[in-house]
């Protein structure tokens, strides 16, 4: 980046906007608030930034849906804020798309090496189709529009993906019949290592076998391996 990284605080506390937007400032940042998702979309539609920090729990429109909402259009990474010890809200952020959490409260070190560690991430990976970007492949009874982050069935019905779900298949997509651990997986699809009773991944998988299997209790698409973790037990080819 050429110039300073502009991040969006969203929280509905001032106090918590106010400090954060100064301590980021303090460290070469620069920094702009809202207060809720509302105001938000009115500093999204008129500045540019590199990155949001989102709580989760504000009146109106909550974190996670913002966060779904977001994820879906793929545009600008995302820091969720939860509460202390809510497990079910950092562990939803993160199938919905969120590039990383932090409970409430927090070191604001700590906040700035996770916003520094997401820009590094955003700013030199691969698109988020890494190998496929560009291409449509052909899986099971499936096809992946990689442009357009859609599956194609066989009957020619479409189904959206979130971008947590875009991100795991085509990981997937791209290691067919390779057995990939939850830690591989969650290090592939967002770059951090797992936490303790870390559910991300196992999560993400029901959820896109629910849109992919015939049947979601007995996949045959996307295996379960013992003591491994999951693989994608088809083959793969590129379509015209």
């Amino acid at each position: 980046m050429n110039e300073a990284p502009h991040i969006l605080i969203v929280d509905d506390h001032r106090e918590i906007r106010d400090a954060v937007s100064r301590y980021l400032e303090r460290n070469g940042m620069r920094a702009s608030t809202a207060r809720d998702a509302t105001e938000m979309d009115a500093r999204l539609a008129t500045g540019q930034y590199d990155l949001i920090v989102l709580d989760v729990m504000m009146p109106g429109e909550d974190g996670l849906s913002v966060c779904r909402r977001l994820s879906a259009e793929g545009k600008v990474p995302i820091l969720m804020l939860t509460a202390l010890g809510e497990d079910t809200d950092r562990i939803v952020g993160l199938e919905l798309g969120a590039d990383d959490y932090l409970p409430k409260p927090f070191n604001p070190r700590e906040l700035l090496a996770r916003i520094k560690a997401i820009l590094r991430r955003a700013t030199s990976e691969e698109p988020i189709a890494g190998a496929l970007s560009g291409r449509r492949v052909a899986f099971a009874d499936w096809q992946l529009d990689t442009d357009r982050r859609v599956l194609i069935g066989k009957d020619g019905a479409e189904t959206a993906l979130t971008t947590a779900e875009f991100r795991l298949l085509t990981v997937l997509l791209e290691r067919p019949r390779l057995v990939l651990s939850r830690e591989q997986l969650l290090d592939l699809t967002s770059g951090r290592a797992a936490q303790a009773f870390d559910r991300a991944i196992d999560n993400q998988i029901s959820r896109l076998r629910r849109k992919i299997e015939a049947d979601p209790g007995r996949p045959a698409i996307i295996t379960t391996v013992r003591s491994g973790g999951y693989c994608l037990a088809t083959d793969v080819r590129d379509l015209p």
